[in-house]
């Protein structure tokens, strides 16, 4: 799956330079401009924005602890790319709340939500919009574009790989340019525009695959496994009772695009932009960087995308963190989820059980180590 060299200019660059930042800090409570070099080159209002999206993340989680049991990471995932202008790809079995956590999150967040189910006769129009002949005013018709459901803040994709490529194909131009063309106009799609789409990875029967250049667009593979013996007995509990309670609306949509771009301003250390790029290269059979051990396992690495996501991932989520610079830790948190569905394994991995994720964990682990 590797991408043109030209792949770079997929994701835009913000207009802010990037600070130089002294060292990581973890603890909010003491990080001042006054004693943290990394605070003052951000800025008094920057750093009291940081504090308040901590508290603001603390605030989702809260609310969605009312109707969700446990998924704590997976709702730290979701977060992460929603303040990264990111999209998500959900991967778990039936019946692990996926689609409730997307619709209640965005119950949260205040947005514009729209739910698209994916079968075999959905047709792109269905998702896009497409001209309706309207009769209007003196007997004159003329044709209407009516939007579709794809006109939406946070977009329910559910079971993505039920639909067939070419209606796959018409979330491409969305997901990458925010805009959809019909009938050769072009529409701009409302911001924050965020895509989660979940899949089932058990039942394969009339499903279409995604293709790689798809998979690509999708920032975060996030895994949903099944709860732990506590979180069962209290799902059972707390969902055979009374109707769950309405959530409250903790950020808007100008409050998430201000902080979407309060991320992008958060400060980068040399040394991290290295460890992205040589984590992802590394991936890449037949590549100097790549070890040995690799070039059996993996037909294709990740491209340059994954680099970028890397990077912003790693921002949101030490902001989220209430970090004032990014640290290796972060970077690590993010990589299976950058990585996993970037990494395209071989029959020789597949054969002996070896997955994406393990492969992942020994790149880091292995780079780590190196120092």
């Amino acid at each position: 799956m590797a991408l043109p060299s030209n792949v770079h200019s997929a994701i835009p660059t913000p207009p802010h330079g990037r600070a130089q930042c002294a060292r990581p800090l973890t603890d909010s409570s003491d990080m001042t401009s006054e004693s943290n070099p990394s605070a003052a080159e951000l800025g008094a209002d920057d750093v009291a924005a940081i504090d308040a999206l901590r508290s603001d993340y603390q605030r989702v989680v809260d609310e969605l602890s009312k109707v969700i049991v446990g998924q704590r990471g997976v709702i730290e995932q979701l977060a992460i790319c929603l303040f990264a202008q990111g999209h998500a790809l959900l991967m778990g079995v039936p019946g692990l709340a996926k689609t409730l956590l997307i619709s209640r999150l965005a119950e949260t967040l205040d947005l514009g939500f729209s739910r698209i189910q994916f079968t075999p006769d959905l047709m792109p129009m269905d998702i896009t919009g497409t001209d309706i002949l309207q009769q209007g005013e003196g007997g004159r018709r003329d044709f209407e574009f009516v939007k579709g459901p794809l006109f939406a803040n946070i977009v329910l994709a559910d079971e993505i790989n039920r639909a067939p490529s070419k209606t796959q194909a018409a979330m491409l131009e969305a997901m990458q340019e925010h805009r959809v063309t019909v009938v050769g106009r072009t529409y701009t799609l409302d911001e924050p525009f965020f895509v989660l789409a979940t899949q089932n990875p058990i039942e394969q029967e009339g499903t279409y695959p995604l293709p790689e250049a798809q998979l690509d667009r999708f920032m975060f593979m996030v895994e949903v496994d099944y709860p732990s013996l506590d979180e069962e007995i209290e799902i059972a509990r707390s969902t055979t009772g009374a109707a769950a309670p309405p959530l409250e609306h903790v950020l808007d949509g100008d409050r998430v695009r201000a902080l979407q771009d309060l991320v992008r301003r958060v400060p980068v250390p040399e040394h991290i932009f290295e460890f992205a790029a040589k984590l992802v290269r590394r991936t890449r059979p037949g590549s100097e960087e790549a070890p040995e051990w690799l070039g059996r396992l993996v037909s294709w690495g990740a491209g340059p995308r994954a680099v970028q996501y890397l990077i912003l991932g790693a921002k949101s989520r030490a902001a989220l963190q209430g970090s004032y610079m990014v640290r290796l830790e972060d970077v690590v948190a993010v990589a299976e989820p950058v990585l996993m569905h970037r990494v395209i394994t071989s029959f020789a991995a597949e054969s002996e059980g070896t997955g994406s994720k393990e492969i992942v964990r020994r790149l880091v682990s292995d780079l780590e180590r190196e120092g």
